[in-house]
């Protein structure tokens, strides 16, 4: 997810009149700018704001008298063991540790993995697999409750309605299946799975849980991702004012809610909550809407996803405070001006989904036992996923992969690191491209993205000396598209006409998230424009969408000059 969410907070905080309905954004105490690219950019959080949020989520990482075990483990320090219990032990059995550990297990390591929650972490219980389970429901309802659009294939149906606890049923059941299917896989592969939450006590050494039981590996892997990030001067009770956590569960369907943030997160809940029939209304801290997308993109989505629909937006302005309904009062939003820092309003919502992206989950793991600070939370690593202590040193047999090292807070990211990581501890040396992942917004219609925006481009352009060229395709020439009377939509092609490299690709319209994977995978390959215009596509598919992009692009020379090695980012 390509999105950016620019925030910033100052220690001001204010009242003004009462507003009946409104548009937003939020504001917490501190002068530092937080810019939380939380959809697949390079991430800038602020270090103030975070212990808060994570402390919530870790209550059980407070400090607690060391077992002569432990003690003992603590003092060699800086001794690795002789023998070790595993090849390979990872903290965190989420995407990134589930898909690091089946590739371990490929190339023959005996592997562990250690969780302290539940399989599955984020994004199979409370991130990408049950949101997608709610925003099937929204497609399907959109589709029920379009009249012109049903006519249109000469169909009638009666009026469409929903059962919420239904509906939240159908989100629950397939997150549990998911993470079934994630445990047996393991399981089956003979990966031991041990419970409790990983300390790392020095070199090649962790405790499991709060037992004495001391784990050694020759290679650690941190992947423990990440939770919601909550500013101050937000109160989260969880029915009433609430995070992506607490949202999937569907426990109620608002009349009127406030989304703090409208990067990935707040759309595809937007998308979700207007079809079940809420009014939204955004809250961003920035000048528009979808910060971080394509900017041409994020004027036909919002032309497309927010205008027609039900919801109204305040740009460039802060929340100070939130407050929860109660005592029959509602939710309480105060406002300012993000610039001047002058009130501006306060509104009186029926509930306000706090979507300002995610914090990294790492504290209480035992850094300081191996001398690494983290940054804003993060741990800092290289290009191959090594982590580097407080000194600018590699720290030997440690890897940290995902959201906790924050360089593409993607799950498929994650994954993609792991199994980098897994490579290297192997014998073979391997860096990845993060240009090359892609990234997804599962609104209706979908929007898509790899590599570089226009903007971004033209810059590395000028800075490299290079022409930049950009070619559009739209969704209203392409066969399948208008048999499904999804024309709206458009394809963009961002490349370097001199030797034909795919600087980036983006993408708005019908099954985009498909769509991009074609675009991802020549990035990864250093395939040029000149070549892939002779690949063949089936007729009549969406893929044609991609296709015809490619065909329109103007590429100078045909024996072009061999693209260079992708950069890891």
């Amino acid at each position: 997810m390509h999105s950016s969410l620019s925030l910033s907070f100052s220690a001001t905080s204010s009242s003004a009149a009462t507003v009946s309905r409104s548009r937003h954004s939020f504001h917490s105490p501190s002068a530092t700018p937080l810019n939380l690219r939380f959809c697949g950019l390079r991430r800038q959080a602020f270090a103030s704001g975070l212990s808060s949020s994570l402390i919530r989520h870790r209550s059980q990482l407070t400090p607690r008298p060391h077992s002569a075990a432990v003690s003992a483990a603590l003092s060699s320090n800086g001794t690795p063991p002789k023998s070790f219990d595993y090849d390979l032990l990872i903290i965190g059995a989420g995407v990134g540790g589930h898909g690091a550990a089946l590739h371990a297990v490929e190339k023959g390591l005996k592997t562990a993995i250690v969780e302290g929650d539940v399989v599955g972490g984020t994004c199979v219980n409370r991130g990408c697999v049950p949101s997608k389970a709610l925003l099937a429901v929204s497609g399907r309802m959109r589709e029920l409750k379009s009249d012109h659009h049903l006519k249109s294939f000469g169909l009638q149906v009666s009026a469409a309605g929903y059962d919420r606890q239904g509906v939240a049923d159908h989100a629950n059941n397939l997150a549990s299946k998911i993470r079934s299917n994630l445990t047996n896989s393991m399981k089956a592969l003979g990966v031991d799975i041990l419970t409790g939450f990983g300390t790392i006590l020095g070199p090649q050494k962790v405790q499991v849980g709060s037992s004495n039981k001391i784990v050694t590996a020759k290679d650690i892997i941190i992947a423990t991702g990440s939770v919601p990030f909550v500013p101050k001067g937000i109160e989260i009770d969880g029915k009433t004012v609430i995070t992506s956590d607490h949202a999937l569960k569907l426990e109620s369907v608002p009349d009127w809610i406030a989304i703090v943030g409208s990067g990935y997160i707040g759309l595809e809940f937007s998308d979700v909550y207007t079809a079940l029939g809420s009014e939204v209304t955004f809250i961003e801290a920035l000048d528009q809407l979808m910060p971080g997308f394509d900017p041409e993109i994020s004027k036909l989505a919002q032309r497309v996803l927010i205008n027609p629909r039900n919801i109204d937006y305040h740009t460039g302005v802060f929340a100070t405070k939130i407050t929860p309904a109660r005592d029959g009062k509602p939710v309480l939003i105060e406002l300012i001006d993000a610039k001047t820092k002058e009130p501006k309003d306060t509104l009186e919502v029926d509930a306000a989904l706090i979507a300002t992206g995610r914090a990294p989950f790492t504290q209480g793991l035992g850094l300081e036992n191996i001398d690494v600070a983290t940054q804003r939370g993060f741990v800092p690593v290289d290009e191959r996923m090594r982590v580097i202590d407080a000194n600018g040193k590699l720290v030997p047999h440690l890897y940290c992969i995902g959201d906790a090292n924050g360089k593409m807070m993607l799950a498929h990211a994650a994954s993609a690191q792991g199994i980098s990581v897994v490579e290297q501890v192997t014998g073979r040396d391997h860096v990845l491209s993060h240009l090359s992942i892609p990234a997804a917004c599962f609104t209706h219609p979908e929007i898509s993205m790899v590599g570089l925006t226009e903007p971004q481009a033209r810059e590395k352009g000028e800075k490299e000396g290079f022409e930049v060229s950009v070619a559009k395709t739209s969704f209203k020439a392409n066969t399948k598209a208008l048999a499904e009377n999804e024309g709206e939509g458009l394809a963009k092609l961002i490349y370097r006409p001199d030797n034909g490299e795919i600087l980036g690709v983006h993408i708005f319209g019908l099954h985009a998230a498909d769509l991009i994977h074609e675009a991802s995978n020549a990035i990864a390959l250093g395939t040029r424009i000149q070549d892939i215009k002779f690949a063949v596509h089936a007729h009549p598919t969406l893929s044609e969408v991609l296709d015809e992009l490619f065909k329109s692009a103007k590429v100078k020379a045909q024996a072009s000059s061999p693209v260079s090695e992708p950069v890891a980012v």
